[in-house]
């Protein structure tokens, strides 16, 4: 192997994209005033690895499902199979535990999710699919 190919970086990791919504009722006191949602937000952002994109949104109209998370699947996750998943009820440190550990494995069509992420996933509205 030359010198110079041993210089080269590894290839980038397929990255998955998680969208937090932060709408009219997700992040906010609204829908549920107990939750400390800036907190979550914070230990979401701190556990993603860096090369998992994080987006921000307005309302994505599921309101009686808020914090709404939805992944998108990499390129390669979408060609493995791997479909957009909207994740609701996203109110404690267990729901985030189980986000950050499958997006960092790559998401949807790259890993499995944890079991536990069935409990939240639901059919987004027709407008949003």
């Amino acid at each position: 192997m030359s010198a110079r190919a041993k210089e080269r970086p590894p290839p980038p990791r397929p990255r998955c994209t998680v969208t937090l919504c932060r709408g009219c009722c997700c992040g906010t006191d609204r829908r549920n005033p107990d939750v400390d949602h800036a907190a979550l937000e914070r230990r979401l952002r701190l556990q993603l690895a860096q090369d998992v994109r994080v987006r921000y949104t307005d309302c994505l109209g599921p309101c009686s499902q808020a914090n709404v998370v939805v992944i998108n699947p990499s390129a390669l996750g979408r060609a493995a199979g791997g479909r957009t998943t909207w994740i609701g009820r996203v109110l404690d440190e267990d729901a985030v535990g189980d986000i950050t550990e499958w997006a960092n494995a790559g998401g949807p069509g790259m890993a499995d999710p944890p079991a536990t992420i069935g409990l939240y996933v639901f059919a987004p509205p027709k407008h949003g699919r």
